[in-house]
């Protein structure tokens, strides 16, 4: 489970400062569980483990919808969403922004059963899970401010705030509605359309304290992981507590995952070699890909078609990359750097 320092819920000190802030603080830990994600969805071989592939995708998907909420809020609130800096791209391995010292350390790994259990479940882990026959759950740290329960505290001091002034004073035209739903059913624009993006973000991520689904009536990303853990869908079952790991399997192999090696770093890569000049390449894209998100987020939503042609083209340089050895039984995997010339 990810502890959240009490710096970080300081910010929020009931000014409009603090929970512009804040919101800052969020986009930046939506977007540090992507490139772990990513690095584990790229290792899978094309064609192999397809059901794993397509559940890590689906919940990579939702993380970019959750950085997009995150930025809806703070323009609606008249902020500034900054996403085109070094800073903002987190070391890795290391603590995602915000959490404790000493808390969970994520690095960038190929896809196993055990990165996905320690790494991935622990990072959408909710503060109280629901236990299904079977589920193997980490012990819960104690008195942990999870990411649902930061959220939260944002929600409360937008409802604080908005009691005293109109806080929604930003420009409607910074409003990204137009990539995959539920951006499209609403702008945030007022109090209620900004809690309802946070329990979008939340319910995706966790679930509820009653249920594994959200309000679109799909898995939350803690127990989609789950399911690859268990190696079974979890399905309605009746009776308490009216789900299990009994459904279709989901079987993992893991001769259809490159070996790629974790927690690269450019300079292990010798100058002038495929690996380096694919892992350059990646880098350059990734970091146009920062550059067009800032953009698009502070009043260039048209710029959207760029960032997706951008996402597909990081897609085919890792799967280059990741097939490329650079040692026996070793390939070379994506540093996910913020690259310096650009």
């Amino acid at each position: 489970m990810i502890r959240l320092s009490a710096s970080l819920i300081q910010k929020l000190d009931g000014t409009l400062a603090g929970l512009r802030s804040a919101l800052q603080n969020a986009l930046e830990l939506e977007h540090s569980t992507i490139p772990p994600y990513l690095y584990a969805l790229y290792s899978i071989k094309p064609g192999e483990n397809a059901e794993i592939a397509e559940l890590t995708l689906s919940v990579v998907l939702e993380e970019m919808l959750h950085m997009s909420l995150a930025c809806n809020i703070l323009n609606a609130i008249g902020g500034e969403p900054v996403i085109d800096t070094p800073s903002f791209v987190p070391t890795y391995p290391g603590h995602l922004p915000g959490s404790v010292q000493g808390g969970l350390i994520v690095g960038l790994a190929p896809l196993s059963l055990d990165v996905v259990n320690n790494t991935f479940m622990s990072i959408e882990e909710p503060e109280d899970p629901l236990v299904f026959p079977d589920v193997r759950m980490l012990a819960p740290a104690a008195a942990p401010t999870t990411i649902g329960q930061f959220y939260g505290k944002i929600a409360q001091q937008i409802s604080e705030l908005s009691k005293k002034e109109n806080i929604f004073t930003g420009s409607p035209s910074k409003q990204l509605l137009h990539w995959r739903p539920p951006l499209n059913k609403i702008a945030v624009t007022d109090e209620e359309s900004a809690l309802w993006a946070i329990e979008t973000i939340v319910e995706q991520g966790e679930g509820t304290k009653t249920s594994p689904l959200d309000q679109g009536h799909e898995l939350a990303h803690y127990y989609r992981f789950s399911e690859i853990v268990h190696g079974h869908k979890l399905v309605a079952q009746p009776g308490d507590p009216g789900y299990a790991y009994a459904g279709e399997v989901i079987a993992f192999d893991p001769t259809g995952v490159w070996p790629v090696i974790s927690n690269p770093v450019a300079t292990a890569y010798p100058a002038g070699t495929r690996a380096a000049l694919l892992n350059d390449t990646f880098n350059y894209t990734y970091t146009s890909l920062l550059k067009s998100l800032h953009h698009m987020f502070n009043g260039e939503p048209s710029l959207l078609g760029t960032s997706i042609a951008l996402m597909e083209s990081l897609k085919t340089q890792a799967f280059d990359l990741m097939s490329t050895e650079i040692a026996p039984g070793q390939n070379a995997g994506p540093t996910f750097e913020y690259h310096p010339v650009l």
